[in-house]
């Protein structure tokens, strides 16, 4: 007798109602306990009825087939089999009973983030897993091309990938195109594939709506954090670093061109300098204007343009016209900082540079920070090329209880090093039912909201 006659036998006359209907449930994916509860036993007692058929199914199968065990192990060594190739391994019906045998033999479902796969199986269940985590190792992946991914990674073919990928417990996640991208560079990864579909740089407001995000500028510092792209200049489209038949300036940003000029000539005038720099690094004049400030360029004697570690000058830029959004009372400093989203996510915020200017920050990069009660973090202010920056005032956000159209007001002490954050709207103004009381800073407004809040 076959072991394709005598398994459905065996279903027949070896196992009672119910522990066939364990049995079914198990197979199901239903727990011992579930399966257990469904037929009035206990766990254990459900456990207990699976092991005694196993035991007697491992015992009357090798007496009809002796090498069953070692056909069940030798197929099952691959990362994940389905049941019915098994079945016709072992010349077997493929029939539930079979998954009692296939247990008996030291098989097991294989794992995954998204459970046990269910009518697989396998010696080795976490070897799929680990081949899905290479898969997810290879992201991002164009939609189209996840078959073949998955089969150079040696993923089982017949495996249902995109749903393995889809749970919610899945590093990665299919993105408006159709492609696969990891959770957490999903917008970058979308841009990666937006471009390499293109094949072609593309203006930052073309990857707005793949990757996601609502603005230009969003657009534009997601694809400055990530290494994989370059602004081509001087028309300012995004590429792929990888694409070596672009000619691509050699340098980061302006301050490095001026520096590797400056380095390279000696001693130069700026209108020269200017010209040098903008044959190898197309930018504005406006833009080396301020790379002048930067504490590595500046002047000689004699007027000419030179680095600082050769004896140069540092350039200090003439005091700009102070803002209306700005305060300043001997060593006291206060600026109304309007609440959009980029304060309440956490972001950096960049406010006039008259600030830094009258900080004493001259040059450019630069920073001063300054202490603030109640458990924060200190408050830094830095000079940037074109701007100043506030660091982030979410958390002061957060706790004064202010939502997008308040305004944060931030009084700064020179004297102590210190910093305050105050909610500051406008009396009758304020989105929110919060207003406090006017400041000392209070100077006779040029604005109708240049008071400050404290």
């Amino acid at each position: 007798m076959e072991l394709r006659e005598w398994l459905t036998k065996a279903w027949d006359t070896v196992f009672d109602d119910r522990a066939r209907g364990v049995i079914e449930a198990r197979a199901a994916g239903h727990s011992l306990e579930e399966a257990g509860a469904r037929f009035g036993v206990t766990r254990e007692r459900a456990r207990q009825i699976i092991s005694e058929g196993q035991g007697k199914l491992a015992f009357m199968a090798d007496s009809v087939t002796p090498t069953w065990r070692a056909i069940a192990q030798q197929v099952g060594a691959a990362p994940a089999v389905r049941r019915e190739d098994l079945a016709a391994a072992l010349r077997a019906e493929d029939h539930v009973i079979l998954e009692v045998l296939l247990a008996e033999a030291g098989l097991r479902a294989p794992r995954t983030w998204a459970g046990p796969l269910r009518g697989w199986w396998t010696t080795d269940p976490d070897e799929l897993d680990r081949r899905l985590s290479r898969l997810v190792d290879r992201a991002p992946v164009r939609g189209d091309g996840l078959d073949e991914e998955a089969r150079v990674v040696g993923v089982p073919e017949g495996v249902d990938v995109a749903e393995l990928l889809g749970d919610p417990r899945s590093r990665v996640v299919r993105d408006a195109a159709g492609h696969w991208v990891r959770r957490k560079l999903r917008r970058r990864d979308s841009a990666y594939l937006h471009l390499l579909d293109a094949g072609r740089p593309c203006p930052a407001e073309e990857l707005v709506e793949p990757m996601g995000v609502t603005s230009v500028a969003a657009a534009r510092e997601g694809l400055r954090r990530d290494d994989r792209f370059v602004q081509v200049r001087p028309e300012g489209t995004w590429a792929l670093v990888e694409w070596s038949h672009l000619r691509v300036a050699p340098y980061g940003n302006a301050i490095e061109a001026v520096v590797a000029v400056v380095t390279e000539k000696g001693p130069i005038t700026q209108r020269a300098l200017f010209r040098q720099v903008r044959q190898v690094y197309p930018v504005s004049a406006s833009r080396l204007r301020q790379c002048l400030l930067s504490d590595q360029i500046g002047r000689t004697p004699d007027g000419l343009i030179d680095l600082v570690a050769r004896g140069a000058q540092p350039i200090e830029e003439p005091e700009p016209p102070r803002p209306d959004s700005m305060a300043v009372r001997g060593d006291v400093l206060g600026l109304r900082i309007p609440v959009d989203r980029d304060v309440l996510r956490g972001s950096g915020v960049r406010v006039h540079s008259w600030l830094t200017w009258r900080l004493g920050l001259r040059q450019t990069p630069m920073r001063r920070t300054f202490a603030t009660a109640g458990g924060h973090a200190p408050l830094t202010v830095t000079r940037a090329a074109s701007f100043a920056q506030v660091s982030t005032l979410r958390r002061h956000a957060i706790e004064l209880g202010v939502v997008e159209g308040c305004v944060l007001a931030v009084i700064l002490d020179l004297a102590s090093g210190t910093a305050r954050v105050r909610h500051g709207c406008a009396e009758g103004e304020c989105q929110t039912s919060l207003v406090d009381s006017p400041s000392g800073l209070d100077e006779t407004p040029r604005a109708p909201h240049a008071r400050l809040m404290t």
